[in-house]
């Protein structure tokens, strides 16, 4: 094929392309059907479904490494924690990659670099609160070559043209969108927000959502709102902004006592967004509010805090909404995109939505209307203690499907290989509070540590969110199972906020944890996937998933005690095919193959049987994505850790 090498240099970004002499027709619009994933969530649906079906269960083990690609080069320092889902749209593979978040496009054949794309952002890209490559980016169809869009750790939405990697110079100010200006608010360049998660785009609008650092202990009860905007996917402006704390005089005020709404921030869509282009409505799953454990500051219900808001795609206008968690004091923020599924209950067909949460309920809600598919009754729950906290009396608690991993600590839960593991577990128990996931936060003396969150404030599910076949309706979902210990003390030198999460004095780091000599204090399954059948609202079927790491499964507390397969928490996305649903592992152990690293498995989608595996030399920390090229299928997954970098690893059959 014929190329032109060429290097462009400016003061805001760097690009160095290899341009396609000859570009391919503008293609039909872009979808899984057609062998591509044009989407982050795979499509608009965040299904992460495609029916590619040459890859099996019988030959799965049979796949082979067809290409790497390291990402230490596209920054100062190697990335640990690379988190991005590719792209494969007309031929080409797009990721972003790097501890400076490059954008770069790859030959999805053998992982050659097509293009890289950076912005030199300086001090804003340095101390901002989202930095490393983040989850992803978005393709455009304009209709002509493509648009790739991202956003970088400083918070600058860019266009770049799909096939050379150069700025859009009709979009913005030469191809980048400051989203720190025209936000209905007044913000320093090095304002306190950004974005890990990758834009999304429909029709002529680009929907950008907004994330800030962890809310544990955060310095000021004021912050940056993280209000969600819609801009125009040809020119950059803006045609919309939604805000996710209200207004004066819009819906949802009342719900902020004492004039909170003015000075209360965070409240933003850190997590993926899904689109129904055929309603034309876009979905916001939001988090909490400043602070994540305590909202004394913030009496009231907190709309829109823990809803999932149905838009207008073109006018960014609330549809609907439905908050999943009154007055947030659990950091029980939602942290994925909603999946889009059609399904039939009781013989009558459904377009559902169902928005996975940290709590392990499913929130399965006809996206149309917002109406539950199953009641969804509010359920009475106990108020506190921490002074000047604010309680709400009720919380929505799904009758189907039941949760998926554990919502109810006891004495049962506690590990029992060996006496002196269930002593020393029980230990830890007796210095917490304890109860269900609604059970609220308490001050932290020596004595009393804290709450016990089962699960913690991490989930449950989190950022990789959950995956769908629309041919059977069958919703597939990882989930770790994982101790959290949650203390409230009062610290005024760290926090202008009455109360914020923290050890009590004197109580170390060691002596607060909830491990014993780093194993869990807990049974395993410490990871599962679970098969949930959507037509009925009833778990087909639940599997452990992972091997525990090697310093586990030899722990000398274990006493030589064989643990089998116990799963392990991690943040694991999952692909399902025509065939399969795949999964990573998401810690470093002597795999079955005698090599350190992890295994890529496969599973079977009505029963969740293992039928294949595959070794990778690190750990899943992306979500897997599969195409076709060349009549060949290819699944390509992020991985990293344990001190081995940022990595592509691209398998397809012999």
């Amino acid at each position: 094929m014929k190329v032109l090498s060429t290097l462009t240099l400016s003061l805001t970004s760097l690009t160095v392309a290899l341009l396609v002499a000859t570009a391919p027709a503008a293609a039909q619009e872009p979808s899984t059907a057609n062998g591509e994933w044009p989407s982050y969530g795979g499509n608009l649906s965040h299904d992460r479904y495609s029916p590619l079906a040459q890859i099996t269960e019988d030959n799965f083990s049979d796949l082979e490494e067809a290409w790497r690609f390291n990402t230490d080069n596209l920054g100062p320092e190697p990335e640990q924690r690379y988190q991005s889902t590719p792209l494969m749209v007309n031929g080409i593979l797009y990721v972003t990659a790097g501890s400076r978040r490059a954008a770069v496009a790859l030959d999805p054949a053998t992982g050659e670099l097509l293009w890289m794309h950076r912005v030199d952002e300086g001090e804003r890209g340095s101390t901002a609160p989202r930095r490393l490559s983040g989850r992803g980016l978005t393709y455009w169809n304009d209709g002509d070559d493509g648009v790739i869009l991202y956003v970088t750790p400083g918070y600058q939405l860019v266009a770049l043209h799909a096939l050379t990697g150069t700025p859009m110079p009709d979009f913005g100010d030469n191809g980048i969108i400051d989203l720190k200006q025209n936000i209905d608010q007044d913000l320093e360049p090095t304002a306190e927000i950004g974005l890990h998660a990758a834009p999304i785009v429909a029709g002529n609008t680009i929907i950008v959502g907004a994330a800030h650092l962890p809310g544990g202990a955060p310095p000021s009860r004021t912050n940056v709102k993280g209000f969600v905007r819609g801009f125009d996917a040809r020119t950059g402006d803006r045609k919309w902004i939604f805000h996710t704390i209200p207004d004066g005089d819009e819906f949802g005020n009342d719900t902020w006592g004492d004039d909170s709404w003015r000075t209360t921030g965070n409240t933003g869509v850190w997590a993926q967004m899904s689109i129904d282009p055929e309603l034309n409505m876009a979905y916001l799953p939001v988090e909490a509010p400043t602070g994540d454990y305590y909202g004394g500051h913030r009496p009231g219900d907190n709309l829109f805090s823990g809803s999932v808001v149905a838009v207008d795609l073109d006018t960014g206008e609330r549809k609907w909404h439905y908050q999943t968690v009154h007055h947030d004091i659990w950091d029980w923020d939602l942290p994925a995109a909603p999946v889009l599924l059609d399904i039939t209950v009781d013989g009558r067909p459904i377009k559902a939505l169902i928005q996975p949460t940290k709590q392990n309920y499913m929130f399965v809600l006809d996206r149309e209307t917002g109406e539950p598919i199953w009641p969804i009754p509010e359920v009475p729950v106990p108020a506190g203690t921490v002074p000047g906290e604010w309680y709400a009396p009720t919380q929505p608690i799904p009758t189907k499907p039941p949760p998926v991993d554990e919502v109810d600590l006891n004495e049962d839960h506690l590990v029992d290989y060996t006496p002196e593991l269930r002593t020393r577990a029980k230990a830890i128990y007796d210095k917490h509070t304890i109860g269900w996931l609604y059970d609220p936060p308490t001050v932290a003396t020596p004595d009393m540590l804290g709450t016990l969150q089962l699960p913690n404030s991490t989930g449950g599910v989190n950022w990789p969110g959950a995956s769908a076949d629309p041919e059977t309706g069958f919703f597939y979902v990882y989930t770790k199972t994982q101790i959290g210990a949650l203390g409230m003390i009062n610290d005024p030198d760290r926090s202008d906020m009455d109360f914020i999460r923290g050890r009590p004095e004197g109580v170390s780091f060691r002596d607060a944890g909830t491990n014993i000599d780093g194993f869990p204090m807990i049974k395993p399954p410490w990871g599962r996937i679970t098969g949930v059948n959507m037509n009925t609202g009833d778990i087909a079927w639940q599997i452990p998933h992972g091997e525990a790491p090697d310093n586990i499964q030899n722990h000398p507390l274990l006493d030589g005690a064989d643990i089998g397969r116990t799963g392990w928490p991690g943040r694991v996305g999952l692909l399902i095919t025509k065939n399969l649903v795949v999964a990573g592992e998401s810690g470093f152990y002597t795999t079955e193959t005698g090599e350190v690293g992890a295994m890529l498995r496969a599973y079977d989608k009505a029963t969740g049987d293992e039928v294949g595996a595959v070794y990778m030399s690190a750990p899943q920390t992306g979500s897997p994505m599969t195409y076709q090229v060349d009549g060949e299928q290819y699944i390509v997954v992020a991985t990293s850790g344990g001190g081995q970098s940022g990595t592509l690893l691209a398998y397809k059959l012999p």
